[in-house]
């Protein structure tokens, strides 16, 4: 399997699993002017050592649903001349705790929302299917039948074999030793790459190199986050006759106590997530002859899980070991994957598959198969793509640290609001000091120390029961009722900033942006930036700063994948315009509530109100020493500004607001005065696959088309609306991803919830069919809460209080 030559549209580098699926799906969407390229021979690099292990449901909507085309893929495959020896088991997940009964729970609902048959058991009915298992401290399990298991070298061979078959080329034992670019005006982008027996010209590279990936990118000099870390299991000796049944095991996983196992013939595969890991290699880079091999056992790390192991399969004792499997698995800082184009135009990647990269592989070569001929994956994978990983992630040791701190916490409970801790503090405010010295309880995002709260009195009469009831904090009631009766200052410099400008930077943004920025300096739209599906890809607010100059404000974690949006789109004309990231430039704050003209206007000489200063506007003023770019815009519903500052002023702004006697706030506050209002979050309320007519915001689009999206987004019927339900308990506080029904009928997933401190209500959201009849109800850890739509926002419906 050979086949080099000087040309090809698509070059695919690695010959794993990963590689060889998305040649596949290239294939099959019709696209066969593939040529992928291996370094030794196919599956040599983590693919050969994999467990094999192939599990559907996943907290993500998404990646389930590349899971489940997974399975779909591999019972064809089987079906056909190339099986992968695709085994249908099913797969146990058990509760030894009751935090993981109740986990196991939410996933049952996360189950009904993807329509997979998984079954809550009991201990006993366990033991049924997995008879060699102790139920001692078992208090429940998960079942899904359709789990199961799969050769992953015979599933590698079966890919790239259909790809051949197809037209795609393959040439093993082919190294890559450069990638060729050429620059333009908004970056690089792929003209070829240069191989040890020959170069070839091409238009696209996707990056497919598993362990090797992070290798492979800083040709391009791409910083791709994953680190190749020592993953262990054993192979079991046979074991004792009449231990297995006559039908195959289903996969077994005990997180509780770090294991899991699957058949392998007569003995098991048993292995685990180690609380005291290890990187494969110190630099975190393969040695360049190692292909088709493991790496050294290390027993000593293995102790904890092969004690563990024993607890739930007793017989374990006895059997002695056949094998010890330790192969290294690349790894990323967040166990999700790395897909999608780089800043480099033409260069993608699909790699990290933090050892799930088997379940996920089908779905992950369809994903990248729509992204690169499309240039859009069809779902929202935001939570997956390369661009998330910011500009600090150029450090292998914060790279590290996170990683480790991720691979060690693999089967944790993931509570809400949980925090993570290594790397950190990192980026951090001009106020921080401020903040830590006045008991500020700090998150993190994007590599951001934030505000989440300060240590202020509260009552604990209002905790959510259950679940939403970890890590909530009675602090922020005491920060919301303030904002909304007199005066909150909250600190947002995290904000991602980004500045067009240029000669065509009026006509660009009104191609990119869905809004009416057609108006005159000192005008500010809240805006989105769809896609070719009238998807939100963007969700801002621009101001018009001078005749050509727009500042573009976004999430915290949002600025790489908006500014790699804008650039491709100015690839993809002749516009002359400069994108560029300028948040660390500015400082941000804002001061809102119905006291905030009284408390800033004595800091400044200029006028405050409505005719000089209307909601929505921009105006550059000084507040006490500071020059301030103010804007009149609102994310709690209230009076108030954002205040703009270089950043070299940012201390002094916000110990003269913090003068005034505003209470501090942080952003768990600012979570629950949005709900109230109905203010939309991208990421979770609104993204890719929801439309503005969907969501609600019909009025932030303009009429007519001359944008990205106009022409579906006007042709699509809206079958689907984003609703405000108001539960009628209380304290079952749903956060995000609980099922919704009506009726019956399970018709979606609550977007984003929490509890409202004006309207003393648990508030969710969630896109209902507009044809729905019947009762809703919302499933809170497993209890199905009813719930009541709301005709519009909980707070100041009419707007009047942000117009004040």
């Amino acid at each position: 399997m050979s086949d080099l030559r000087d040309r090809a549209r698509i070059v695919i580098i690695g010959g794993g699993v990963g590689g060889a699926s998305v040649a596949h799906h290239l294939a099959e969407r019709g696209e066969t002017d593939v040529l992928l390229l291996e370094r030794s021979e196919l599956t040599s690099g983590s693919t050969f050592h994999s467990a094999g292990l192939v599990g559907q449901l996943r907290a993500d909507p998404a990646l389930t649903r590349m899971n489940v085309h997974s399975v779909e893929l591999y019972r064809k495959l089987e079906a056909g001349e190339h099986a992968p020896g695709w085994v249908e088991s099913g797969s146990l997940k058990l509760a030894s705790s009751p935090e993981r009964l109740g986990e196991i729970r939410r996933q049952h609902g996360w189950a009904q929302r993807a329509g997979l048959p998984l079954e809550l058991l009991s201990a006993d009915e366990a033991r049924e299917l997995f008879p060699i298992m102790s139920t001692d401290g078992v208090l429940g399990a998960a079942w899904t039948p359709t789990d199961g298991q799969v050769d992953p070298a015979r599933l590698c061979y079966a890919l790239a074999a259909t790809a051949r078959e197809a037209g795609v080329r393959i040439a093993q034992r082919t190294r890559v030793t450069a990638i060729d670019t050429v620059d333009g005006p908004h970056g690089r982008r792929v003209t070829g790459v240069r191989t040890d027996k020959g170069d070839v010209a091409c238009e696209i590279v996707v990056n497919c190199g598993g362990m090797f990936a992070a290798e492979i990118a800083r040709l391009v000099d791409v910083r791709i986050p994953v680190v190749p870390m020592s993953h262990q299991y054993v192979v079991t000796a046979p074991l004792p006759a009449g231990s297995l049944p006559e039908r195959p095991l289903p996969s077994l996983r005990d997180p509780d106590l770090l294991v899991y196992y699957r058949q392998e013939i007569d003995g098991l595969v048993m292995g685990g997530y180690e609380r005291h890991c290890a990187p494969a290699w110190a630099d975190h880079t393969p040695p360049a002859d190692f292909n088709g091999k493991l790496l050294p056992p290390d027993w000593d790390r293995f102790d904890e899980i092969i004690a563990n192991s024993q607890v739930r399969v007793p017989v374990l004792a006895e059997v002695g070991v056949a094998s010890m499997i330790n192969g290294p698995e690349g790894f990323t800082p967040d166990n999700e994957f790395c897909l999608g184009e780089t800043e480099v135009a033409g260069f993608f990647v699909a790699a990290g598959f933090c050892a799930h990269g088997i379940a996920g592989a089908g779905g992950i070569g369809d994903v990248m198969a729509a992204w690169i001929l499309d240039g859009d994956p069809g779902t929202d994978l935001w939570h997956m793509d390369v661009r998330r990983f910011g500009a600090h992630y150029r450090s292998p040791g914060y790279t590290l640290a996170r990683t480790v701190e991720n691979y060690e916490s693999y089967y944790d409970i993931r509570c809400p609001g949980a925090e993570r801790s290594a790397g950190r503090p990192l980026r951090i405010s001009p106020a921080y000091p401020w903040h830590a010295a006045h008991g500020a309880a700090f998150g993190e995002k994007a590599g951001w120390e934030r505000v989440n709260h300060y240590a202020v009195a509260g009552s604990e009469d209002l905790r959510p029961r259950g679940w939403a009831g970890r890590n909530w904090s009675p602090c922020v009631e005491t920060e919301h009722v303030a904002t909304r009766t007199s005066a909150g200052l909250f600190d947002e410099s995290s904000f991602a900033k980004i500045e067009i400008s240029g000669p065509d930077a009026t006509a660009f943004c009104a191609q990119v942006f869905a809004g009416d920025l057609d108006r005159p300096p000192g005008a500010v739209v809240y805006t989105q930036a769809l896609n070719e599906r009238g998807g939100v890809e963007m969700d801002v607010t621009v101001t018009r700063v001078a005749a050509d100059v727009f500042s573009v404000v976004t999430g915290t974690a949002f600025g790489p994948h908006d500014l790699g949006l804008l650039r491709r789109h100015a690839r993809g004309t002749s516009a002359d315009v400069r994108i560029a990231d300028v948040t660390a430039a500015w400082a941000c704050f804002g001061l809102w509530g119905p006291r905030a003209r009284d408390l800033l206007a004595p800091l400044t000489p200029s006028s405050l109100d409505n005719a000089a200063f209307p909601y929505p506007s921009m105006r550059e003023i000084v507040v006490g020493d500071v020059p301030v770019r103010a804007l009149r815009v609102t994310y709690v519903g209230e009076l108030g500004w954002e205040l703009y500052c270089p950043t070299d002023y940012g201390a002094a702004l916000w110990s003269t607001l913090a003068a005034t006697g505003a209470t501090p706030g942080g952003y768990r506050a600012i979570e629950s005065l949005r709900l109230e209002k109905g203010y939309r979050a991208w990421g979770s309320d609104i993204g890719p696959d929801t439309t503005p007519l969907e969501a609600g915001l019909g009025f932030a689009v303009r009429r007519g088309d001359g944008f990205v999206g106009a022409s579906v987004l006007r042709a699509a019927p809206v079958r689907r609306r984003l609703r405000c339900l108001v539960l009628d308990d209380p304290r079952a506080v749903a956060l995000g991803g609980e099922p919704v029904q009506v009726g019956e009928q399970v018709v979606g997933q609550v977007t984003s919830g929490g509890y409202g401190y004006t309207a003393a209500r648990s508030i969710a959201y969630a896109y209902i069919p507009v044809d729905a009849e019947g009762g809703v109800t919302v499933a809170v850890d497993g209890e199905r809460i009813p719930a009541q739509l709301a005709s519009g926002p909980l707070h100041d419906p009419k707007g009047t209080r942000i117009r004040a």
